[in-house]
């Protein structure tokens, strides 16, 4: 197995590979449109690919698939027999209404993967109707009981973010991670404080949705023969004929430093992602050997500050 660069979980002292394999469509039933275009021996063999290449650090929750993410995840485990470092969340939602609840589901998550416990464990998002305190000291309980190696937090807000910090100190355990939308197309942590309260608190920024669900990877570019999004997701602003033409500068500046690099145009928006800040962690998905083999080319080079910069200027127009 290939050793990749390492980034830490916050102050936890748990290191991952700078690029993590985001699972949220493993066994995906069609709910959205998605999950038609791969199959169970894909994901198998996504999985080795990654392993392969260093990658193992996976990210799961148990909303995903309805639990056949987590289930997949933990088969490909024991069928490969390497260790691999496990993310997954914890879903505030009815029928729920406590942190009490919090256990109990983290039990069905270690018994659909199969482990015995989580390396880093987190809220999926925050819902009023669940007190924050209260969910970080269940979290903070999930660490005693040795089931969880690390906690985190996703979609928090800088304030929100602040606050599950403080109160995990009382534990004396620290918050590793917050996981949110962050791309080039989506540049929100850089405007709305999370990004800066990461770097003071020591909080790694695990970036979901690093390549827009295809948008960053040139598939869809003026003049491209893909076919066009399904259904759900032509209902998205960002797949607009509109908003496609507007990105083509960004997608050739992508394109030209890619060529440079002999490097895709997907690797090269990931690697922009990893070279914003060593605490940022992608997760772009895979569900086939062309979006592994993405993934993995985008890590074990670096472009040119110039470059780099180029690419943050373009990307604002």
């Amino acid at each position: 197995m290939i050793q990749l660069d390492q980034r830490q979980l916050g102050a936890s002292g748990i290191a991952v590979p700078a690029l993590g394999i985001g699972t949220w469509s493993w066994g995906d039933k069609n709910f959205w449109g998605y999950g038609t275009d791969y199959t169970r021996d894909d994901i198998t063999h996504v999985y080795q690919l990654c392993l392969d290449n260093g990658l193992n650090f996976f990210d799961t929750a148990e909303i995903y698939g309805k639990g056949e993410s987590e289930r997949i995840l933990g088969e490909c485990a024991r069928q490969d027999g390497h260790p691999i470092l496990i993310a997954s969340k914890f879903a505030p939602i009815p029928p729920r209404f406590s942190a009490d609840t919090l256990l109990g589901a983290l039990d069905a998550s270690l018994e659909r993967l199969g482990v015995d416990h989580i390396d880093l464990y987190q809220i999926h998002f925050p819902n009023p109707a669940f007190k924050l305190n209260a969910l970080m000291d269940a979290l903070a309980e999930a660490v005693r009981s040795k089931k969880v190696r690390a906690v985190g937090v996703s979609n928090y807000n800088e304030r929100q973010l602040r606050a599950a910090h403080a109160r995990l100190v009382r534990h004396g355990i620290p918050l590793a991670s917050n996981q949110v939308h962050y791309s080039l197309l989506h540049r929100n942590p850089e405007h709305n404080g999370v990004l800066g309260a990461c770097r003071e608190l020591n909080i790694a920024l695990i970036a979901y949705s690093p390549l827009e669900q295809g948008l960053l990877t040139g598939k869809y570019r003026v003049g491209s023969n893909t076919p066009h999004p399904n259904f759900m997701r032509r209902l998205r602003p960002g797949y607009r004929r509109s908003h496609i033409e507007a990105m083509e500068p960004l997608i050739e500046a992508l394109d030209a430093i890619g060529q440079a690099h002999d490097k895709t145009i997907a690797q090269v928006a990931l690697n922009w992602l990893l070279q914003q800040d060593e605490l940022i962690i992608p997760i772009p998905g895979a569900k086939n050997l062309r979006q592994a083999r993405d993934n993995a080319g985008a890590v074990g080079w670096r472009m040119s500050e110039a470059e780099h910069a180029h690419i943050s200027r373009v990307a604002q127009l």
